[in-house]
């Protein structure tokens, strides 16, 4: 019967095809298979390789072992419930499946109250045992700090990470160093938009509020570098805001620290370098503890030369990478708060050897 926009030779054309399709897939897979699919395997294979130290999987202190070991136990029971699961359907599929002999139906069956009951009271019993460690884990990584532990007053900038340390009164930028074996308080705040602080080898991820200061605090358990990453969207350089944590000895920490806090020496004010840095009215916007340079809208300079990395963690620290800053910051990183100078190449080289002396 033909209906109003019923069509049978379109509905013939296309179940005619139906026996095609399987060919068509026969040949369609294997091609896309080794064309996109292998490559696309082994490139997320490759990513997990070269022991990342942004990795999720290995924890050097106490905080995030106890993660580690909580993410163990809901692993072990995700792989017993899906073992469960798909043994169940194995079995159901083999013994109940169609020989082509039945002349009845199967028993059909309506209901079940002991099954019902059963799978509505494991996944209570499960959500216990996964929800009690995880909420006791999150009060006790708030708790108040010990009295000895070591205070960093951290800020989230745009886009770059601010490091204070009261005990020994200096501020540094996008590199923390903590000592072995003595707990840590990390006060974490933000003088802009929401940004986060995450080391995940180190420290949970904790957000970094404006106007409100939360903790994290943890004891790390094995000398290294270990990387850190803003986790919370915060506009431009977002994916740029980087910083490092530097687990020390207790000797190479107090070192480090006490080397952080002195000043510049005086014959650095009277240098061609600075006089520059003036002109350049960088002043305007960095410290260099020793000379009248005192401003704290951006990073402290007092010893940038001994940093590793500049920009916030993504150019290493040399004199070139300077140049390329100075010339162009917004080039480096999209929406930085450090405005084009328009320096002349004139003064990039005669600030850039000043800065990268002060070690």
């Amino acid at each position: 019967m033909n209906r109003p926009g019923f069509q049978p030779s379109v509905v013939w054309l296309t179940l005619s095809t139906v026996p095609a399709l399987p060919r068509f897939l026969r040949m369609l897979v294997p091609r896309f298979f080794f064309a996109r699919l292998v490559p696309l395997i082994g490139l997320c294979l490759l990513a997990g390789c070269g022991g990342s130290t942004m990795s999720t999987f290995e924890g050097h202190s106490d905080l995030t072992k106890e993660i580690l070991d909580i993410y163990g136990v809901i692993f072990w029971i995700d792989l017993a419930l899906f073992l469960l699961v798909q043994g169940i359907l194995i079995v159901a599929v083999v013994k109940f499946r169609a020989t082509g002999k039945e002349t009845t139906l199967p028993e059909q069956v309506h209901g079940n109250l002991p099954m019902e009951i059963g799978w509505t009271v494991a996944p209570v019993v499960l959500l216990v045992i996964i929800t009690v460690p995880t909420v006791s884990l999150i009060f006790e990584s708030q708790a108040q700090a010990k009295d000895d532990a070591l205070v960093v007053n951290a800020v989230g900038k745009q886009w770059w990470f601010q490091f204070g340390y009261p005990e020994y009164d200096f501020e540094t930028a996008n590199e923390m160093h903590v000592p072995l074996g003595r707990q840590v308080d990390v006060r974490l705040q933000s003088d802009n938009v929401i940004h986060a602080f995450w080391a995940p080898q180190i420290a949970a991820k904790r957000d970094m509020m404006p106007g409100r200061v939360n903790h994290i605090t943890f004891t790390a358990d094995k000398v290294g570098e270990y990387m850190g990453q803003c986790a919370e969207y915060c506009a431009d350089s977002h994916a740029l805001m980087k910083f490092r944590i530097f687990v020390d000895t207790a000797e190479d920490f107090d070192k480090w620290a006490k080397h952080q806090a002195s000043a510049q020496a005086e014959p650095v004010a009277a240098s061609a370098g600075f006089q520059a840095f003036q002109g350049a009215t960088c002043v305007a916007c960095h410290a260099i503890e020793g000379t009248s340079s005192q401003s704290r809208i951006g990073p402290d300079l007092t010893h940038v030369g001994s940093r590793g990395l500049i920009a916030s963690g993504i150019l290493e620290n040399n004199e070139a990478n300077l140049r390329l800053w100075l010339k162009d910051p917004a080039a480096i990183k999209p929406g930085s708060k450090m405005p084009n100078l328009n320096l002349t190449d004139e003064q990039i080289n005669t600030i850039v050897p000043f800065l990268s002396s002060l070690k």
